[in-house]
């Protein structure tokens, strides 16, 4: 339906700008039949039953025979075309396309080698800016944008370059993504192993990245120095940027594990933490926080924040410890010494356990408790004895008393003998 309320549209505008009408002066020239445009030396030149072609500059669309729908504007671009729907602006742009359709290429020699080698066509790409994707010969589904974006990618597929000289040393490698002037700069193929799956976005993101793949590189000079690494993902300014080698490593945050070289499945978020790690064996460690970090090139070390912030001790508090249960017969007593370092097992200063053993203070707290529960319902028990004996004291006592004031009742009387000598 849009289709054909386009062709009516052209159709009115036909009907509106016919030879009855009063024409411009100079009339426009350069139209041909099949609605064919062309404009300057050998322009179309070759054209046989091609249509729907906008040829404009010397040689444009030069040796283009049947090919329809294309658009070519410059000195000899798309001139060995004889393919459709592809668009050329810049001089020698698509210049040796052949058979590859839907291209767009815009800039000086942009997809300037893009042609047809064993019967693959370069098809579906998009260059904007001076030479790009210049060297492109069969490649397709590219995408490169900047001046030397993707510059000698040649037979490589589904890549995105957006910056200037982004992914510009890519031949082979795929499903790359550098967005940034110079990200994936140096990305490369070599004995046959191409760097392939990387995400480049910032200026230098993986600048040096040669063969290294499913990389994930985000800010200014994330991973800039990482030549064959593999799995590093780097989030931050500067983060992983002396990585050259070292694998699945992740760093989140300002020059995060910026000084690592070589070590690998390390973790670590937190602007500037992890300066400690950069040598081969600095493996395996998590660092969380601000300037988190240890003794150098340590391994499987889990840390967590600095002991002071400006001068302050941190206190810690964490949920899901308090008044919740665990299992009696493993439960062991944590331990804490003055480096923030926990554990269960305490060592002297030669790294020997001492015999302090934490589950036998446990054990003999437990039996205090029992020991102290049991004396506390003892004293409760002669407590209440000793209430009952002085009720009952109290009760005999009061006996006593009605007693003794009965017996004062019943006391005979005094008599008075008198004697009459």
């Amino acid at each position: 339906m849009k289709i054909f309320r386009l062709l009516v549209a052209v159709t009115v505008v036909c009907s509106v700008f016919s030879p009855r009408m009063q024409a411009v002066v100079p009339p426009p020239d350069g139209g041909y039949p099949n609605n064919n445009t062309a404009e300057g030396t050998a322009a179309l030149f070759s054209l046989t039953a091609g249509a729907d072609n906008t040829a404009v500059g010397l040689a444009a669309l030069g040796l283009n025979l049947v090919g329809s729908d294309n658009t070519a504007i410059g000195t000899a671009a798309l001139l060995n075309n004889i393919a459709s729907q592809n668009t050329a602006t810049g001089s020698f742009a698509l210049f040796n396309n052949i058979n590859g359709t839907q291209n767009t290429a815009m800039g000086f020699a942009a997809l300037f080698s893009n042609t047809t080698i064993d019967g693959n066509d370069g098809g579906n790409n998009t260059a904007v800016g001076f030479e790009t994707l210049a060297s492109n010969t069969t490649g397709f589904n590219n995408t490169a944008v900047g001046a030397g974006a993707l510059l000698t990618n040649t037979v490589a597929t589904e890549n995105t370059a957006v910056g200037r000289n982004a992914l510009e040393s890519n031949t082979e490698g795929t499903d790359n993504t550098a967005v940034g002037a110079g990200a994936l700069a140096s990305n490369t193929t070599i004995t046959g192993v191409s760097g392939g799956a990387n995400t480049a976005i910032g200026s230098s993101a993986l600048l040096n990245n040669t063969t290294g793949g499913d990389n994930t590189a985000v800010g200014l000079q994330a991973l800039l120095s990482n030549n064959i690494g593999d799995t590093n993902t780097a989030v931050g300014v500067f983060a992983l940027a002396d990585n050259t080698d070292g694998n699945s490593n992740t760093a989140v945050g300002l020059e995060a594990l910026t000084n690592n070289v070589h070590g690998v499945n390390n973790t670590v978020i937190g602007s500037r933490a992890g300066d400690n790690l950069v040598n081969a064996g600095s493996d395996g460690n998590i660092y969380l926080g601000a300037g988190t970090g240890g003794t150098s090139d340590e391994v499987a070390f889990i840390r967590i924040g600095v002991p002071l912030f400006e001068g302050f001790p941190y206190d810690t508090y964490i949920a899901g410890i308090f008044d919740r249960d665990v299992d009696a017969a493993s439960a062991v007593i944590v331990v804490a010494d003055s480096n923030q370092k926990i554990g269960t097992n305490p060592i002297d200063a030669n790294g020997n356990r001492v015999t302090f053993r934490p589950q036998a203070m446990l054990d003999e707290s437990l039996k205090q408790k029992k020991r102290i529960a049991e004396l506390e319902a003892t004293v409760e028990r002669q407590q209440k004895g000793m209430e009952v004996l002085t009720a009952q004291l109290r009760e005999q006592a009061a006996q006593i008393q009605k007693v003794s004031a009965q017996l004062e009742l019943n006391k005979p009387a005094s008599q008075t003998v008198l004697n009459n000598r």
